[in-house]
């Protein structure tokens, strides 16, 4: 075929429209170690893509080889194609994207003091001429798809097309935190992103991409395990999206849209998010490039991890131990949201405002409904041993901010306050009213009651084990014959989770005992499901996901209702058991069971000091 036409075919893959061509120049700046890149766009990328950096430049005697279908200068041998560190390495996406455009080249090697240049026209390079001296490189992409009238028909209108460009720039900017970003389009600025070198100014590079909101609700992660890294910020679950439209997630440097990531974060939010919602997440994942795959796609979307169990279960245990650990923002820093965990230690950062040595397990009291929830002497004894400096417990419930009580927190350090501070009054038998260093806290009883008892429910569970029943008339089950082999070959597994399941066919199964707390649900349909996931990600948590919505739902119903009146000394207790909660922050539905009013943020309703 000739040379144009094969280029053509290639662009089919590479080229798709103006983002895919931003995309692959923008990668290429990068991996030619560019600091500074500026980007102009001229009707959405249809008239014009320019792209500036100042990285290392092409040498004269490559600039047309670097035109050339299949050349690049960052693979060399089949060990090279193995461990790709490069954002590109094809070859493919300057002579694609020439074949279907004016393209013209400018680049000076190295801080060298010459800069040249070349054009290309139907994949034919002019002669190579001097150019006004600059630093890197700059290609200029004209009229895209002037000779594919086919494929230029499919373009949407000018502001669509840029929407799906400025994506681009958006994943790109949050992969390199480092390098100075600029995007215009039609001659105007559109976003002018500084380099970032620390934490403060990455979030506030986070926070100018996709809103201050996010970065307000969010958690900065870091953990490490066996060479394994995973790094940046989760939303929490109250910060939920209708659509997946706020995951970013970068392995190695490289955007990427994975399925096996995405199930593994999925399962993390799980326990603490509505159904049909979606995670909010920026998120960095680093790995010996021995360990992935990034010639799995044309368009280098997806990648292929070579120990996908491994890594599904690492990103599993990262994200749902953080989430486990935002049980408050009650000091407004981010400072107090920032997880590690140590290769040497492999243990997560446990809330340093926690009471030590106060659980309270064991004050639940449910009866009837009549009884009180906690046991109050204990944890009257407790509470006093914590807070000896706290204000009297036999304040009535209707007082509010009276003079003792005023007198009894001026007293009170700061730094002796529990985190979600003390009862003050209960709302419309619904909200508890709490005071803490920082303001005002208000907290949703039955929201918070039902965390507490659910965690209590499973972590109860997880102590005496799954129990299991057999069935009177054992469950056949016609599966294929990959998943009856997997059926045989787990047997341990499916037996730790309370099932008893045989291979009596070559496509066929039999299920002969099961969970009791599973007895009333879709055991086939849910069996199915298990197996499905057990054959494409090598692993499954919905049978313990269904035995969670059973025991949710038990918590639901065992926790405190609406209209019930508590004593400050109840209030105070459930304030201490969500302190030391996990995922004490959202109720089992996503929820969130508090808030926190700063005295900043009071003071400015209330328009004080104006």
């Amino acid at each position: 075929m000739p040379v144009q036409l094969v280029n053509q075919i290639a662009a089919g893959e590479v080229v798709e429209r103006p983002a895919a061509v931003v995309k692959e120049l923008l990668e290429n700046a990068l991996d030619a170690g560019a600091t500074k890149i500026t980007i102009d766009i001229e009707q959405g990328g249809t008239k014009l893509i320019r792209i500036s950096d100042n990285g290392s430049g092409i040498h004269k005697d490559d600039l047309v080889l670097s035109l050339s279908p299949h050349a690049t200068s960052k693979i060399r041998n089949i060990d090279d194609l193995e461990e790709v560190s490069s954002l590109g390495f094809r070859g493919e996406a300057l002579p694609s994207i020439a074949s279907v455009s004016h393209l013209q080249l400018t680049s000076c090697w190295q801080g060298g003091d010459e800069t040249w240049q070349l054009t290309m026209n139907n994949s034919k390079a002019s002669d190579i001429t001097p150019a006004a001296n600059k630093q890197g490189t700059t290609i200029e992409v004209r009229d895209l798809f002037f000779n594919v009238p086919a494929r230029r028909k499919f373009l949407r209108t000018e502001k669509t097309e840029f929407s799906h460009l400025e994506t681009i720039v958006k994943r790109i900017s949050l992969s390199r935190f480092d390098v100075d970003i600029s995007l215009r389009h039609n001659q105007r600025v559109v976003k002018a992103l500084r380099g970032a070198t620390n934490r403060l100014q990455q979030e506030k590079r986070i926070a100018e991409i996709l809103g201050p909101a996010f970065i307000e609700q969010a958690a900065h992660m870091d953990f490490a395990y066996e060479g394994l890294r995973l790094w940046g910020w989760i939303a929490q679950p109250t910060f939920s999206r209708s659509q997946a439209d706020m995951q970013y997630f970068y392995v190695n440097g490289r955007v990427v849209k994975d399925r096996l990531v995405t199930h593994a974060v999925r399962q993390a939010y799980a326990d603490v998010l509505f159904h049909g919602r979606h995670p909010a997440y920026v998120l960095f994942f680093e790995c010996d490039p021995k360990m992935v795959d990034v010639n799995a796609h044309p368009g280098k979307h997806e990648v292929r991890f070579r120990q996908g169990r491994q890594v599904h279960d690492f990103l599993f245990r990262a994200i749902h131990k953080s989430l486990a650990e935002v049980i408050s923002s009650v000091t407004g820093s981010h400072d107090l949201h920032h997880f590690s965990n140590s290769t040497e230690t492999q243990q997560t950062t446990g809330s340093t405002n926690s009471p030590s040595g106060l659980h309270s397990s064991q004050l639940l009291q449910m009866s009837s409904q009549s009884s009180m929830p906690f046991a109050v002497a204990e944890q009257r004894r407790a509470y006093a041993e914590f807070a000896p400096s706290a204000p009297a417990l036999n304040v009535p419930s209707t007082a509010f901010l009276s003079d003792v009580t005023e007198a009894a927190i001026t007293s009170t350090e700061a730094q002796d306050m529990p985190p979600l501070g003390f009862a003050r009054a209960q709302l419309h038998g619904i909200y508890i009213l709490a005071e803490n260093a920082q303001g005002m806290v208000l907290v949703d009883m039955h929201a918070a009651h039902e965390r507490i008892t659910y965690e209590r429910l499973k972590t109860a569970r997880q102590g005496e084990g799954i129990k299991s029943q057999p069935l009177l008339v054992p469950i056949t089950i016609a599966v294929s014959s990959k998943e009856a082999q997997l059926v045989e070959d787990q047997t341990e597994v499916f037996s730790e989770l309370g099932f008893e399941i045989d291979r009596v066919a070559e496509e066929s199964i039999k299920i002969r005992q099961l969970p009791i707390i599973l007895s009333s649900s879709d055991v086939e349909t849910l069996l199915r499901d298990v197996l499905a996931d057990l054959l494409t990600h090598g692993s499954s948590t919905r049978i313990q996901q269904a035995i969670n919505e059973i025991l949710s739902t038990m918590a639901c119903h065992g926790s405190i209702r609406a209209n019930r009146k508590l004593t400050i000394e109840e209030m105070n207790a459930l304030l201490r058991d969500m302190e030391i909660t996990e995922r004490s922050g959202q109720c089992n539905h996503g929820r969130p069971t508090w808030i926190q009013l700063s005295i900043a943020e009071l003071d400015k309703l209330f328009m004080r000091g104006r």
